[in-house]
């Protein structure tokens, strides 16, 4: 399979499968509801909307959605160069399908921040169901949407020790963050190219840095080299 293809494949795969787990989510489960994966406790499909990062981080009101918004665009078209890039160059399978994977992600969170806010309802707690296309419009404007995350592994649920500074006593809970398909593919691709692909990055920097003088230089020969020469 030519390289071109397992990122096209890639790419196509984890947005359709992002996209239709939470338009899923979105219009079947009530907003703060869920229900237990496979009967697990610790593993949950919790639906919950994020206004700004990644796992259910926030960054600042509505002039922070639009900058967070254009970020991400500016982003996805910065990747997008780079897998352009690796595909001229002739990289490695892997490293073309990590890559993807965080394209994949990005451009998937980016597509609700772009639309939900147009074409959903305003999800509430307690409230109905959110509703595809509704006859009134959606609840936001264009980049203004919310990030619908639906995964949730509260895996244990303690205290902090008496001896932990500023945090004694204070409940903790791993893993408290809600995530979706998009995040979970931008963190797969990153870990990826950081444990197996890092030599791509070193030579990239080597291929940058500057020739030595000696190599643009012509040598030039000494005195006593070119006295040794006339005296042959």
């Amino acid at each position: 399979m030519q390289k071109k293809w397992i990122a096209i494949l890639t790419i196509t795969l984890v947005l359709l499968i992002d996209q239709a787990s939470k338009i899923w989510v979105k219009t079947h489960i009530l907003y703060g509801d869920g229900f237990d994966i496979f009967g697990l406790p610790w593993a949950k499909i919790h639906f919950i909307e994020n206004e700004g990062m990644a796992f259910g981080l926030k960054y600042g009101g509505e002039t922070g959605k639009y900058v967070l918004s254009i970020f991400r665009i500016l982003m996805a078209g910065f990747l997008l160069y780079l897998l352009k890039n690796l595909l001229d160059k002739k990289e490695s399978s892997g490293l073309i399908f990590a890559f993807s994977l965080v394209i994949a992600g990005a451009m998937g969170n980016i597509f609700d921040s772009m639309f939900y806010g147009l074409i959903f309802s305003e999800s509430y707690f307690h409230g109905g169901l959110a509703t595809l296309f509704p006859e009134g419009g959606g609840y936001g404007k264009f980049l203004t949407g919310k990030v619908v995350d639906m995964f949730y592994f509260p895996m244990y649920e303690g205290a902090w020790p008496d001896w932990m500074p500023g945090l004694a006593g204070q409940n903790f809970e791993f893993f408290r963050h809600v995530f979706n398909v998009a995040d979970s593919s931008i963190f797969c691709g990153v870990v990826s190219i950081l444990l197996f692909y890092r030599s791509f990055f070193k030579a990239e920097s080597h291929e940058n840095q500057p020739l030595p003088v000696s190599d643009i230089l012509p040598v030039q020969e000494s005195d006593e080299d070119t006295t040794n020469e006339h005296k042959e």
